[in-house]
Formats: structure tokens, C-alpha cells, sequence
């Protein structure tokens, strides 16, 4: 993709200041073949849209009217018709990459760069070729730490894969390589920073980030400032790439261009009107992973107007929580399944309650059981049980029979990001 030259550079490209209605007939006008690539390639949509004409799906209105995906069904789907549920649209000699999300959920990639489309993300939040991208985001398992990757590449920037972990050597590198854009959860940029103050280590190269995997609370993102750098959110998934970015003018997240997004009533398909809160919906232009109405579980809404940034496409409120019980600690989608899995684990757990906080802007997780011995014993087995399943540290707390509330709810989200 060609970068927009301007004398400011503001911009990634052209797309992102043109005129709505011009979007908006390049969007509809590449979904009849972007449906007819669906239905002809994955398995699971020749399914879904049998009897679909993709000719006719020509509108918004029409795309409403097609069946949704949600991605809470991938796990069962994939179960049954590995290892990606006949949603792929190509064989697996052209996938590039497997990758393992919590659930567990498997999500493949493609040759080529910039595959996820972060690089638009990354240039809004002021990364520029020939500037070293710090990534500590997770290389392992997931593909976070590859989406940075790609983008930075993509950029012209070379990248430091810091991965998650490791505090001591990434303030280190900080100092050493000179990084000018810093990568990953917002959380664990703060440890970076507040380590590299405690060791009088030299991380004042960092002046920008683009941090994702987690909410970026006001506080946390003034803290942040505080220490020299200036923090814009990303909002995407394992399964999609982009779908919001935050840009400088700091108002909203904006829309990216690779994707068609749509807000529906929770459960259901239909849209809601501007401003409303509902589920996210996302289209993707992908020929790998040709994702038609992919239902992500989360909430948000739609603002009115665009960007005072010069953006044009529709912005977002970012996350305003889930539309089920699934959660997200420290860049880790957390699922009730997960929580049985550790229940029937151990004989001894009756009910269960995994109950998420945040202190001093760092999630926590307290898993709050039920269980027939107070055992300090049982209570060390079950949390080493909780990170093995859900690849996130947790607390254990041990309460007696009847002390749980009886109301069906494996997850309780108390965090609150005033």
C-alpha cells in the first residue's frame, strides 16, 4: 500500500479522507464477490448461504438479512471440522500460520504484509519508517505479537520482539536500541516505564504506543503521558485484524478501511440506530478467513460525525463490555467454559465464581470457589489449575458450601474504567 504524501503525513493513505458516500460504494460494491468467494470456498458458508444469490447482496440491508457467525460458536465448529471449522477459504498450503487463542480457538494467517492491517493503527499512533517499533506483545501461541509485526514491517519500521515477560531485559533493550513506538498491553507499558525509572535506565525514546488487548482507562492513559509517552488504542481480533483504531484527536476509535461494521440488537442481527449500544459485526475483504457478519461478542456504538482528526470513516465509542460472560485480563479472552474446565478438575469445587478487578490500573482475577475443605493446599492445586487453563495468573478463594450466589454466573467483570 502507498502511504499519502502530504506535507504533515497525517494520513496512512487516501481512503482515509474521502468522501463517506464514495466508501460506501466501494464497501457494497465488493460484497457480491466477496459473499460468492465465501460460499464457494469455505465449506461452512456454502452451508450457511445456500439458496443466497451473492449478486443480490448489493446493500446494508441485505447483508442484515444474511445469517450471523458468532464467534462464541468457533470452538464447536472447529471440533467438528478441523482445524478451523470450514471457515477458511483456501487449503492449508496457503495458510502461513496457525494460531492458538484462548478458548481454544484456532485462527490461520496468509502470506503477504500487513495481513491483519495494523499498519494503519500504527501510523495514526505515530510510528514512521526507520523508527524501531518495541513489540511486547505475545509472539506465543496467539498472533498479537505477529499483527505488530507485520504492520511495523509493512512501515518501513524495524521491530524488537520483547514478547510478554521478561521486565528487566526490555528496559534494557529500551535503553540500548532506542525505540520510538512501543507495542502491546498498556498495563505492562507502565512496568516497562516505572521499572526504567526505579533502575535509572534511559527509556525517554519512547514517545509513542499503540496499545491494544485491554481497556486504556483515562487514569492509566494520563500516567502514561506523564511518563513521556503519548498512548492511542487499537481494537481488533485474532480472527478479523483491524477493526478500530484511536487516532491523535483522541474522540472515538475509527473505523478501518479493509472493513464492513455494522452494531446489532445482542443476539440477533439486526442493526440498531446510530449511538445505540450493541454487538459488533464485521465483514472482512479476506480471501483466508472470508468472515461474513462475524459476531465478536463485544459491545459498543456508533458516534455521530467524523473524526476531528480529518478521518472521515464512522467512529466508535470503543469497548463498552460484552454482550456474554467472555472477558478479556491482560490481553487474554477469558471463557466460562474455561472456568467448568478448572470446576471439573477438582472433585471438591461445588459452585465457582471467577471474579475480574482491576488495581492500580492491573487486572486482577480471583477465582472464588466453593469447595468442601478449606485446604490452603487445594486452594495453591486450583490456581495453578485456573492458569494452565486460561494462560492467565489468578487468585484462589475458598468459601464454604452455600456462600456462592446460585444465579447461573461463572464470570463477574467489576472493573470500571473511569
Amino acid at each position: 500500500m502507498t502511504l499519502v504524501e502530504t506535507v504533515d503525513r497525517l494520513f496512512y493513505d487516501a481512503l482515509e479522507t474521502r468522501e463517506p458516500a464514495a466508501r460506501e460504494r466501494a464497501l457494497v460494491a465488493a460484497l457480491p464477490a466477496q459473499i460468492a468467494l465465501a460460499k464457494a470456498e469455505a465449506p461452512y458458508y456454502a452451508r450457511m448461504l445456500a439458496g443466497i444469490d451473492p449478486q443480490a447482496v448489493n446493500g446494508r440491508a441485505a447483508l442484515a438479512a444474511l445469517p450471523v457467525t458468532r464467534k462464541s460458536d468457533l470452538k464447536a465448529l472447529q471440533a467438528a471440522t478441523p482445524p478451523f471449522g470450514g471457515l477458511a477459504g483456501v487449503g492449508l498450503g496457503a495458510v502461513a500460520h496457525l494460531y492458538q487463542s484462548p478458548g481454544p480457538i484456532y485462527e490461520p494467517d496468509g502470506p503477504g504484509p500487513d495481513y491483519w492491517r495494523f499498519a494503519r493503527a500504527l501510523w495514526a499512533a505515530g510510528a514512521r519508517p526507520g523508527g524501531i517499533v518495541h513489540n511486547s506483545f505475545s509472539y506465543h501461541l496467539t498472533p498479537a505479537g505477529m499483527m505488530i509485526e507485520g504492520a511495523a514491517r509493512a512501515l518501513g519500521c524495524p521491530v524488537f520482539p520483547g514478547g510478554t515477560g521478561n521486565t528487566e531485559q526490555q528496559v534494557q533493550a529500551i535503553a540500548a536500541l532506542r525505540p520510538s513506538t512501543y507495542a502491546g498491553t498498556p498495563s505492562f507499558l507502565k512496568i516497562l516505564l516505572e521499572r526504567a525509572a526505579e533502575t535509572q535506565s534511559d527509556a525517554s525514546s519512547l514517545k509513542h504506543a499503540s496499545v491494544g488487548g485491554e481497556a486504556l482507562p483515562p487514569s492509566l492513559r494520563r500516567e502514561l503521558a506523564q511518563l513521556g509517552v503519548a498512548a492511542l488504542q487499537n481494537y481488533g481480533t485474532a480472527d478479523l485484524g483491524l477493526i478500530a483504531y484511536e487516532t491523535p484527536a483522541m474522540d472515538g476509535l475509527v473505523i478501518d478501511e479493509g472493513v464492513l461494521f455494522e452494531i446489532v440488537a445482542p443476539g440477533s442481527g439486526d442493526p440498531v440506530a446510530e449511538g445505540e449500544i450493541g454487538e459488533v459485526l464485521v465483514t472482512v475483504f479476506n480471501q483466508v478467513y472470508p468472515l461474513i457478519r462475524f459476531a465478536t461478542g463485544d459491545l459498543s456504538a456508533i458516534l455521530p460525525g467524523p473524526s476531528p482528526c480529518g478521518r472521515t470513516n464512522m467512529r466508535i465509542r470503543g469497548w463498552l463490555g460484552r454482550a456474554d460472560q467472555v472477558t478479556k485480563v491482560r490481553g487474554m479472552f477469558v471463557h466460562p467454559e474455561q472456568v467448568r474446565q478448572v470446576m471439573t478438575r477438582h472433585v471438591e469445587i461445588g459452585r465457582a465464581r471467577l471474579v475480574v478487578e482491576s488495581h492500580d490500573n492491573r487486572d486482577e482475577m480471583t477465582l472464588h470457589c466453593e469447595a468442601t475443605t478449606q485446604d490452603p493446599a487445594l486452594a495453591a492445586k486450583i490456581a495453578d489449575t485456573l492458569q494452565a487453563v486460561c494462560k492467565v495468573r489468578g487468585h484462589v478463594v475458598l468459601a464454604r458450601p452455600g456462600e456462592l450466589a446460585d444465579d447461573g454466573k461463572l464470570i463477574a467483570d467489576m472493573r470500571s474504567y473511569a
